[in-house]
């Protein structure tokens, strides 16, 4: 089995902060040069989903929400935390679509796997294509959850990529990957 000749070596860890969403390791660790970091930080997060939602009739599903980070009310996608009781990433997916919006059933593929910040966080995010989706009942927000859904059409969703009302960067990026495949930029 190969190793990789650039992995770093941790000489030791300990955790900062440890609470549901937030969880903060300092590693001290040595890198192949023999150069040592002794206050190395890393944010362990679960793995996510988000879902680039079209209906039948061809309108994207986005949600509209707070987010206190930025001060700001943003387009996302759905999105949200991949729990231990779903059977897959693909299940985590349509299980936050279904919370968030409402909406479900349709044919699904993986569009993309992607990292928030591969230098400092732990996790991945699974980003899915969900076509011919229909709405199957009313939203189950939990109780931190205030978003309002919102259909767009292409052109419209066309027009908050290039005016930047997408702030959340795990949800632009499978966005324009979708827009580039298919050709529609």
């Amino acid at each position: 089995m190969e190793t990789d000749k650039k992995k770093w070596k941790v000489l030791n860890s300990e955790y900062l902060i440890k609470e549901p969403w937030c969880t903060v390791r300092k590693d001290w660790v040595k890198l192949p040069s023999g150069t040592e970091i002794p206050s190395y930080y890393i944010l362990e997060y679960p793995m996510w989903a988000n879902i680039l939602g079209i209906t039948k009739d061809k309108q994207f599903v986005f949600v509209k929400q707070y987010r206190h980070g930025l001060g700001a009310t943003t387009y996302e996608l759905p999105a949200g935390v991949c729990d231990d009781t779903d059977a897959s990433f693909m299940d985590a997916a349509k299980r936050e679509l279904l919370e968030e919006t409402g909406y479900g059933n349709g044919n699904w593929s993986l569009l993309t796997t992607i990292s928030a910040n591969p230098g400092t966080h732990t996790n991945m995010c699974y980003c899915y294509l969900a076509t011919d989706i229909e709405k199957v009942s009313e939203p189950h927000l939990e109780n931190t959850e205030d978003l309002d859904v919102e259909l767009l059409s292409l052109d419209q969703v066309k027009q908050i990529l290039l005016n930047d009302e997408i702030k959340q960067a795990l949800h632009v990026a499978p966005i324009w990957k979708y827009m580039a495949i298919n050709k529609l930029m």
